[in-house]
């Protein structure tokens, strides 16, 4: 019912929004977000900007305004966190819209305003993401590659299983090197605060880097803060078995969240849709060594995901005798049960096949639309020109095609640039 109701505004706003690989599927509650979020006609004018990052002078150029009229606009939206601004070494602003997540819905919890109802806004989210289920799983089980990764809890790695960790890999060696760091309020518990649903873990915990985090500091959505204090944080997290749970790239990680297993979208999707593997785990599996089991439960009630399970010992002399058993399938690897268990029977080994991760969010957002049939979006993003608009819809229509209507369809638009397009996907 939602498309005999939605302004126009919001609708063009959620077709602009669904054309990134993180899209949102259109629905009623989305609209009703997307109403608190913007005006009327801050959502005209956001339908209208490409998916690539933009200065003043190209947003001016689409709205049809002075570049000090554009700039005012873009520099509101930065500040309440719908935009993202990044600010070069000459002193010029480049913008992009994020997208929903990790995006401007995160943004919208991650302090305490009273400028919007946040109170209905998590209400809202809740029914969106934990209730309606087209959002949830379109974000974390369309395509191979996702969103995020899981870090493994350092402090249960073993000498051994350090020396296979990867710099990238380590929470710790993100915040070691990152140029801005900040903390916000977890957008997952504070929704689940509103709602009546939130658990005893720390809210103030969510951290951003590089250049999200200075864009978020710079406009009051989350806090600056040091290395020192940052480490402080992450060993917080894993005293309070959290999953560190962060941007699925090798460069530039732009976040990690501290999750829990019943606030957290990513670990509810986890353990929702687990045999389509919505979350990337980290290059280890957790492995018990049964004989020394006491059967306690306390790896079963930390694991965030259910990948852990209380099972008969099949001891003869000891028939009530339980132990933990662990569904492979399931396990991300990020050693929260290790740390949990009082008799050191968990420990890490090292997954037969490496999790490959990719470079930047550049490389992960092209191959994301590329699995998902969304590539002709990222390179014909301006959609209010005529000729991008039908280019992408022809490139859309043949990248659902099989390969051999594929070169087909390229040899009859008699097009060198879409058949050399098509070449490179194929490779």
């Amino acid at each position: 019912m939602a498309h005999l109701t939605v302004r126009p505004a919001y609708k063009k706003l959620s077709e602009r929004i669904n054309r990134y690989p993180q899209g949102a599927p259109p629905a009623k509650t989305l609209f009703r977000i997307l109403e608190l979020l913007f005006s009327e006609t801050e959502a005209d004018l956001v339908a209208r900007l490409p998916i690539k990052p933009f200065t003043t002078k190209k947003a001016a150029r689409l709205w049809q305004k002075t570049d000090a009229e554009a700039k005012k606009i873009l520099d509101k939206l930065a500040g309440r966190g719908v935009l993202v601004d990044s600010q070069r070494e000459n002193g010029m602003s480049v913008y992009f819209l994020p997208p929903p997540m990790a995006g401007f819905f995160e943004f919208s919890m991650m302090r305490l305003r009273t400028d919007i109802d946040q109170k209905l806004l998590a209400e809202l989210f809740y029914q969106y993401l934990n209730v309606e289920e087209e959002f949830i799983k379109q974000l974390f089980c369309d395509g191979e590659t996702q969103l995020g990764r899981v870090f493994v809890h350092e402090t249960a790695l073993s000498p051994e299983n350090s020396l296979h960790v990867l710099d990238y890999e380590r929470a710790s060696e993100i915040a070691k090197t990152s140029h801005h760091i900040s903390v916000g309020i977890c957008y997952c518990r504070h929704k689940m605060e509103h709602v009546g649903r939130a658990c005893s873990a720390d809210q103030d915990i969510c951290l951003t880097f590089n250049n999200t985090a200075a864009a978020l500091a710079r406009h009051g959505i989350a806090r600056r803060i040091d290395v020192a204090e940052c480490l402080d944080l992450l060993q917080k997290a894993r005293g309070q078995n959290l999953v560190q749970f962060g941007e699925n790239v090798r460069r530039s990680v732009n976040f990690i969240c501290n999750c829990c297993g019943c606030c957290c979208e990513a670990m509810i999707a986890a353990r929702r849709f687990g045999f389509l593997h919505p979350v990337h785990t980290s290059n280890f599996i957790a492995v018990i060594d049964e004989t020394a089991c006491s059967g306690c439960g306390r790896c079963v009630d930390a694991c965030p995901v259910e990948a852990m399970a209380l099972v008969t010992a099949n001891d003869p002399k000891l028939p009530k005798r339980k132990v933990a058993r662990l569904l492979n399938d399931l396990c991300l690897g990020c050693a929260v049960c290790v740390a949990a268990c009082p008799q050191t029977c968990i420990a890490l080994a090292s997954r037969p096949q490496r999790v490959i991760t990719p470079l930047d969010s550049t490389h992960r957002a092209v191959v994301m639309a590329i699995e998902r049939g969304k590539l002709q979006n990222l390179i014909f993003d301006v959609q209010a020109h005529w000729n991008h608009r039908a280019m992408a819809a022809i490139l859309g229509v043949i990248l659902r095609l099989p390969p051999l209507k594929q070169a087909m369809a390229s040899r009859q638009m008699k097009s060198r640039y879409l058949e050399y397009l098509l070449e490179k996907l194929r490779y």
